[in-house]
């Protein structure tokens, strides 16, 4: 089952005429109250997950069952176990006026403009690939859904492009239209925060149908999955644990150093206190966001065709099961990450 191209572009303009309804709307009311604004950066936080995070983790976990999990296990462990080195960024930014991660190092050692300069210059060659893999993210969505080739040629081209032309819109008119560095954007957060609750929504609608739409519950699924002779190089892999122990320690520096997580959770802060809410609330929403990842990688592997690239089995499936709309939803939880992150 497939949907045309137009449908699929209503709907996602639909979906970013309604992003910047709600950032429109954030940055004209009056402040929120105190517990809705905890709760509103606290999602906000939630940005960390893109588009390739939504996708790609289950790919990650049906090549490699638990390589997926540092990703979320390192901001976890620092937001639960050292809130205060989160606490102590934000105090020391707003003591110094820092808008940006390299203003923040460069701060450290007496307010280095060169030091600052090649800060700013290894994050914007950092973030390239970064950003290639949101597009790569969105244009697998939408070949999906087409049911175009995801190989690469000039069909595929063209949506990047487009894509690509969209994002940068959106950064320009949610990041840098205003000219004072240092005001705080409520509404660019209050349509993050929006964002980041659609697409947990999404993803947790797919696990749970593919959980108890196409098994009977998880028992049932994992029963099958240990029984499936393709599945066996899966289960008898042995996961890389100093691997993981790097990688889960890069994630923990990730969630204060990535540019767009340092925006989001220091210069966006306007109260400290916010973060005692942030240091429950994004650790739990992180949990939600990867309850399903290994049912639906399992899943995938077991009802799909050999050749269906593992990344795409939270669209793939529900398309399999002509559940059109469900792979919508898929789609508009994942691809709209990518314009949070830009």
């Amino acid at each position: 089952m497939t949907l045309s191209s137009g449908l699929i572009a209503a709907i996602a303009l639909l979906y970013m005429a309604l992003l910047f309804a709600i950032a429109f709307y954030g940055e004209r009311r009056a402040a929120l109250p105190p517990r809705v604004r905890a709760w509103v950066f606290s999602l906000s936080l939630a940005v960390y997950c893109t588009s390739w995070t939504f996708f790609g983790a289950v790919g990650q976990a049906a090549g490699q069952l638990w390589s997926f999990m540092p990703i979320y296990l390192g901001p976890i462990l620092l937001m639960l176990l050292a809130p205060r080195v989160l606490q102590k960024m934000v105090m020391i930014s707003k003591q110094e006026n820092i808008t940006s991660i390299a203003d923040f190092i460069a701060a450290r050692y007496g307010k280095s403009q060169p030091l600052a300069v090649t800060i700013t210059l290894i994050c914007l060659v950092g973030m390239l690939p970064y950003i290639a893999l949101q597009l790569k993210g969105i244009v697998l969505g939408v070949t999906l859904l087409t049911g175009t080739s995801d190989s690469v040629g000039p069909g595929t081209q063209d949506t990047a492009l487009i894509v690509s032309l969209v994002l940068a819109l959106f950064a320009i008119l949610f990041g840098t239209r205003n000219l004072d560095a240092t005001e705080h954007h409520r509404g660019l957060v209050l349509a993050i925060a929006f964002e980041s609750l659609v697409k947990l929504l999404a993803f947790l609608a797919v696990g749970i149908f593919v959980t108890w739409g196409l098994f009977n519950g998880l028992g049932d699924l994992l029963t099958q999955a240990r029984a499936a002779p393709q599945l066996n190089d899966l289960w008898s892999a042995t996961p890389t644990w100093a691997a993981l122990l790097v990688q889960t320690g890069v994630a923990m520096m990730a969630i204060i150093c990535l540019p767009r997580q340092f925006h989001v959770s220091v210069v966006e802060n306007t109260e400290p206190r916010d973060l005692e809410v942030a240091r429950w609330v994004f650790p739990a929403y992180l949990i939600l966001a990867v309850l399903f990842v290994v049912p639906i990688a399992l899943a995938g592997s077991l009802l799909l065709p050999a050749g269906v690239n593992p990344d795409s089995f939270v669209i793939s499936l529900p398309l399999a099961e002509k559940q059109s709309a469900l792979a919508l939803l898929a789609f508009i939880g994942g691809a709209p990450a990518a314009p949070g992150m830009v």
